[in-house]
């Protein structure tokens, strides 16, 4: 087995956690839809696709929201209720502990599916991007996981073999096109089961057992 060079986090529920229940619950509030209306207008339409490909400006993805659920919400107050979906967990803190870690000894990167609106947010708010020498964002490269371009777009730009690459995302099925590829590809579950994931690849955390309490980095 050759030497793990490079290790790639995913964003969304590793790194910091999101939930759209509070969004569509406020959506609804000014519009003539129900929450599942919402939700499937988001998820199934492929509006949020395009915006996350890139495809679609701010406000262009806000005037098709405007025009799809016949949203009585100006743009500047429906900003703050696309964005402030994310929170920052105890697991949260103690993934990027272990990103923190891992830089002393590998080149670490970030993969995500998302949109110029919630990057930049995030950005803003979370300390979490600081941490990474790369960062692909499907918005920039104009590509969704698990298409196979997204992930060849890190690869190139790593310059490693695919088998160089550890990855790590909660969704299987975003896995499944990176290991189809020879990357490495774990589901991520917990922190501890993260570090175990490592370990079965020969990525040792020297200082391990201080990311083995969540409960630690907890405000």
């Amino acid at each position: 087995m050759s030497e793990v060079k490079a290790v790639i986090f995913d964003l969304g529920n590793v790194l910091v956690d999101f939930d759209f229940k509070p969004a569509v619950e406020r959506i609804s509030c000014f519009c003539g839809k129900d929450k599942d209306e919402i939700l499937r207008f988001f998820f199934d339409s492929g509006i949020t696709n395009a915006f996350e490909k890139g495809k679609l400006s701010s406000e262009e993805f806000y005037r098709q929201v405007k025009d799809g659920l016949h949203l009585k919400l100006g743009y500047e107050s429906f900003v703050p209720v696309w964005n402030e979906v994310f929170f920052f967990s105890a697991k949260n803190r103690t993934v990027y502990h272990i990103a923190n870690c891992l830089k002393r000894q590998y080149r670490i990167g970030l993969l995500s599916n998302t949109n110029i609106l919630h990057y930049g947010y995030i950005k803003n708010n979370f300390p979490v991007f600081n941490v990474f020498e790369k960062i692909f964002l499907s918005f920039e490269i104009g590509s969704l996981k698990p298409e196979a371009d997204i992930y060849q777009k890190v690869i190139k730009d790593l310059g490693v073999s695919p088998g160089d690459i550890f990855y790590t995302d909660d969704r299987q099925d975003l896995i499944n096109t990176a290991t189809d590829l020879g990357i490495r590809g774990f589901v991520f579950r917990t922190p501890e089961q993260l570090i175990k994931d490592l370990a079965s690849q020969n990525v040792v955390l020297e200082d391990k057992q201080e990311f083995y309490s969540p409960e630690d980095f907890l405000p």
